[in-house]
């Protein structure tokens, strides 16, 4: 591709880029561009809301250029304070690197394997002696730090700002110094600590490199970040039946961006929605699993909710040796849900979300009294929402 056919690619779905034209004289230099990702592996899975960034690292590997994907195994142990209101819990080497085993194997889910070049911030900053440490940190100022909104909210508040945390954005930034990056991608609340990267670079007489930050994805909801946390999730290790299911799940508002920012389309605006939804849901699915196993997801999903056909479809089985004594349709109900799907619902929101609507159904029965007692029978088929449902053995 030509240099503005990529910048044309590479900028879409991105929420800034400083600058684009900076980004085409790079793209124009006719070398491969050393495009920097850095995460910190503070969790052994990742979900979708990661892969918004790796998609767009994939992007600039499929036109030729250096994936360098940087695994923060020093910073890690610090944890970014970034869009934090209070300090992160401190992890161990070891965590780290046990974690960091998991995530790298779910990113070459997207990633090419051969062409992407690993490296560890470990490996300089455990070199440095304390006289280096002060030395790079005399390279900023307190008055940069604290330009950063979520420090200085922090302090407005009243809450405490670790000094440790205050080194995070100097760190980030010496990584790009190490690995001599072209183009550094990260999510949203990544830009401060991007730009501190750019001005060490050119301290360091070194290219600065080109920001581009991506937009912090949505989850299920529709409201907030994508985030385990809330609940609002599809995980890239998920079965594929679970992510096909949850991504069915997703707003029609909302189709149009999970298209752009995760399988790097535009969604057609004369497709029918639920035809749209469901080729969402079997194209993510295929990414993180394989082809069939993105097609048998569509098929058993539309065995379930399209034809109504739960009988013949291929569910999750709960023992009814293992069922609680004495049930009701609402204890029931939030059983097998915790069970099946290690969903966590409270009673109240059973009531209002499954109970009332008739949303939960035994072989097609609608349950609308959550307090009736119940008792399953082997082959009964128990429907809890839209898109769970278990059947008794």
């Amino acid at each position: 591709m030509t240099p503005d056919a990529q910048l044309q690619l590479l900028t879409a779905g991105t929420a800034k880029v400083l600058s684009e034209k900076e980004l085409l004289e790079k793209l124009r230099l006719g070398r491969p561009l050393r495009i920097k990702l850095g995460v910190d592996p503070t969790a052994p899975d990742i979900h979708l809301g990661h892969t918004v960034a790796l998609e767009k690292l994939r992007q600039f590997q499929s036109l030729g250029h250096q994936a360098v994907l940087l695994i923060g195994d020093f910073t890690a142990t610090i944890g970014d304070p970034s869009g934090r209101s209070v300090t992160r819990p401190p992890l161990t080497r070891d965590e780290v690197l046990a974690n960091a085993a998991t995530y790298t194997e779910q990113a070459f889910k997207i990633l090419d394997r051969a062409k992407t070049e690993v490296v560890y911030n470990g490996d300089w900053f455990r070199k440095m002696s304390y006289e280096d440490i002060l030395r790079l940190n005399a390279r900023v100022t307190l008055q940069q730090m604290l330009q950063r909104e979520d420090f200085r909210t922090r302090i407005e508040n009243g809450q405490e700002v670790r000094l440790h945390e205050l080194q995070y954005p100097v760190m980030q930034g010496w990584d790009s110094v190490e690995i001599r990056a072209d183009v550094e991608i990260g999510g949203t609340d990544q830009l401060f600590n991007i730009l501190v990267g750019r001005d060490l670079q050119k301290e360091e007489g070194q290219p600065q490199q080109v920001v581009m930050v991506v937009p912090l994805l949505e989850g299920l909801d529709g409201v907030k970040k994508m985030s385990k946390s809330y609940g609002n999730y599809v995980g890239v290790n998920d079965a594929p039946q679970e992510m096909f299911g949850k991504l069915m799940s997703v707003s029609d508002t909302l189709m149009a961006r999970y298209y752009q920012l995760l399988l790097g389309e535009a969604l057609d605006p004369a497709r029918h929605p639920m035809d749209a939804k469901k080729s969402l849901a079997e194209k993510i699915t295929a990414r993180y699993h394989d082809d069939a196993a993105g097609a048998a997801a569509r098929a058993d999903w539309d065995t379930r909710f399209s034809k109504k056909d739960l009988a013949a479809a291929d569910l999750p089985e709960l023992p009814l040796s293992k069922l609680p004594t004495d049930l009701t349709v609402l204890s029931l109900t939030a059983h097998s849900f915790q069970a099946a799907f290690g969903l966590e619902k409270s009673n109240g929101e059973l009531r209002k979300q499954f109970i009332t609507p008739g949303s939960v159904q035994l072989n097609g029965e609608k349950l609308t009294d959550a307090t009736a007692p119940v008792t399953p029978q082997v082959g009964d088929v128990l429907k809890l929402s839209k898109k769970h449902a278990v059947r008794f053995a």
